[in-house]
């Protein structure tokens, strides 16, 4: 979907919205994305230099992702570029730069300045980046519900894990489960073992198969072993099984794993 948008505004002429798209495709996975990505560098950049901040955020990004090391002086100048014009995504990525040094001398302080406009502004990954540089625990967790609520993964599962550090096991439950559900294979082992164990919830062999299964259909392959071991070890039967594998719409891997650990 997101190649076959990015190539209609490409032939439209549209690099601005012909590179987020393909940018969108290669986070999912897909390396044609990737490619091209860097091909619509050749339109985005007379934009950016024209004055385009939109156009330099994406390019710094763009640089910085999937190119090599000699692209580091532009992506800087695009993002710092962006950043001073006041756009989000620019501050965010800018800022980034400076957090990690890249291209950059370090500057922790200017950088959390940055997320910190950008967030302001609506930014979700600076929400993300900043609440991992706070010192105040209410305001960080506050920060990563904001950036999960708009969708970013990886934020509920850390506002999962702080939870969890505070004993608040069933919010934390539910933050895994978010974030397991799109996606995030880290969350889909979390919410797996604490269904087996009773953490934030009664014990739920069939839960915890089923999120070993998705584990597993997403790449894990630890999720298909801590399912053998949990049916090995009486936790399941395979009724169990078959309705994880059902609510995992995956009945192929409840067979499997049934001819494995029963022989049939």
């Amino acid at each position: 979907m997101h190649l076959d948008e990015g190539r209609r505004a490409a032939e439209a002429g549209d690099w601005v919205a012909a590179g987020h798209a393909f940018v969108r495709a290669a986070m999912e996975g897909s390396a044609e994305g990737a490619e091209l990505a860097t091909q619509v560098t050749v339109g985005l950049v007379p934009l950016a230099d024209a004055g385009s901040a939109e156009a330099a955020a994406l390019l710094a990004g763009i640089y910085l992702e999937y190119f090599d090391e000699s692209a580091l002086p532009d992506a800087v100048r695009y993002a710092r570029a962006a950043a001073g014009a006041g756009l989000p995504a620019g501050e965010r990525t800018y800022g980034y730069m400076l957090l990690e040094g890249i291209g950059v001398e370090e500057d922790h302080a200017r950088a959390a300045e940055l997320f910190r406009t950008a967030a302001e502004a609506g930014d979700a990954y600076a929400c993300l980046n900043l609440a991992q540089l706070v010192d105040d625990p209410d305001e960080s967790r506050r920060l990563l519900e904001e950036a999960a609520r708009a969708g970013v993964d990886v934020a509920g599962v850390l506002l999962a894990d702080e939870l969890s550090s505070l004993d608040r096991d069933e919010e934390a439950l539910t933050w895994y489960l978010w974030a397991a559900e799109r996606g995030h294979t880290g969350a889909m082992n979390a919410a797996a073992c604490w269904y087996r164990d009773g953490f934030g919830t009664d014990p739920d062999p069939v839960q915890a198969v089923r999120w070993f299964f998705v584990m597993s259909a997403y790449g894990d392959g630890d999720g298909v072993h801590e399912a053998i071991e949990l049916a090995k070890s009486g936790g399941v039967d395979e009724n169990q099984v078959r309705e994880a594998g059902r609510l995992a719409n995956d009945p192929a891997a409840a067979e499997a794993l049934i001819a494995t650990v029963w022989g049939g």
